[in-house]
């Protein structure tokens, strides 16, 4: 009778509820084993965290000499020089702090220094601006306002700047889902992302690829001949050719990788930083994998379940990799269970240090590479 009590109105939830999303199906190989290159370690562990509970969601950083600047969950463009932190610039307008204030207050993202000591700056909700990293002047470039071949901007990503400052190559994730939805999104695995292209010159914006599942971090080669572009739903990141022979070209430039990639960055070695805040572990469980190919499970799940309470049933792994140029792992730096490092989107490097963004942790962290 309890039994009967309590199943009663749980069937008809699920039977008379309407799902937020309709989850795509998808197909994944088995998960890399985690060996290797990938073998498990406690190496992000030994970040010191900075200016924790200062710091709210620093997404993506860039430096300009010793000056780091980063973006805050309040939308708030941030300068840290000397040990010190002060507010830079503000992209949209108050009240800020919560998901609801978000598409109002911004939410930036990807941030980028060019070589003519300027800002770039990918807000979620607002677009792309330049910043004037001395005066905090803001300037934008590209609006969400304005749709880009009939599709709108609804959740802006990240970005990189060729060393000329002329072309900006940037994501959107998604025409349907906002930044603040971003787990519906992941879970419903709609392919409405695009890799973009702006002119600074001509002001037009340029779709270079299109039906991406959740785009997200971007980064030009050495030779700015290709962009690479993380497919995070995909767990895969894809190359975009912009320019030389093979200009317009696209291919695969890794799959099947051991995590949900985030942004990517340039190493030092000539290769590439990639971040991961969730894993799929091999030997292990992912429940990603898992259902991939169950879309009704996804529904009665969102059915019955926030986005904030599902988030708490997802492990705590952080994990940051270094690939050659080729693609290949060539080492990587974990910490399971999130004990230090959590929610790891982007590693930057910078004389000798790695430091670790986060889209909702309230602090960064900086690893030193010389003692890992």
């Amino acid at each position: 009778m309890l039994a009967v009590t309590l199943l009663v109105p749980l069937i008809g939830a699920i039977v008379l509820l309407e799902s937020p999303i309709e989850p795509q199906y998808l197909s994944f190989p088995e998960p890399p084993l985690m060996s290797g290159a990938l073998e498990p370690n406690f190496k992000l562990r030994q970040a010191e965290r900075l200016f924790e509970g200062q710091l709210i969601g620093p997404e993506s950083m860039a430096n300009i000499g010793g000056v780091l600047y980063t973006g805050t969950a309040d939308g708030k463009i941030v300068k840290i020089e000397d040990g010190k932190m002060h507010t830079l610039a503000t992209l949209g307008r108050p009240p800020c702090g919560t998901q609801k204030d978000e598409p109002n207050c911004g939410r930036p993202l990807g941030i980028r220094a060019s070589q003519n000591r300027t800002l770039f700056v990918a807000d979620a909700y607002l677009g792309i601006f330049e910043v004037n990293p001395f005066t905090g002047e803001v300037e934008e470039l590209v609006s969400t306002q304005s749709p880009v071949n009939g599709k709108r901007l609804s959740f802006v990503n990240d970005l990189d700047v060729t060393r000329d400052g002329r072309k900006i190559y940037f994501t959107d994730s998604s025409s349907k889902w906002q930044r603040r939805d971003y787990a519906y999104l992941f879970m419903e695995g709609i392919n409405d992302g695009r890799l973009l292209e702006y002119d600074t010159l001509t002001k037009e914006v340029t779709v270079l690829m299109d039906d991406l599942r959740f785009p997200n971090g971007v980064q030009l080669s050495p030779n700015e001949d290709f962009v690479l572009v993380a497919e995070l739903t995909m767990a895969r990141i894809r190359r975009c050719y912009v320019s030389g022979l093979n200009k317009g070209g696209l291919d695969l430039f890794v799959e099947n990788l051991p995590g949900f990639p985030d942004n990517i960055r340039s190493s030092s070695s000539g290769g590439y930083w990639v971040a991961m805040s969730a894993v799929r572990p091999n030997p292990g469980f992912s429940m990603h994998d898992f259902l991939s190919q169950k879309p009704w499970i996804k529904k009665i799940i969102f059915k019955l379940l926030s986005q904030e309470t599902l988030m708490k049933f997802v492990p705590k792994y952080s994990l940051v990799v270094e690939l050659h140029d080729t693609g290949v792992c060539k080492r990587s730096f974990h910490d399971p269970h999130g004990v230090v490092a959590t929610y790891v989107s982007e590693a930057h490097e910078q004389d000798g240090y790695l430091y670790l963004g986060s889209f909702r942790s309230p602090f960064l962290c900086r690893l030193n590479l010389n003692e890992v």
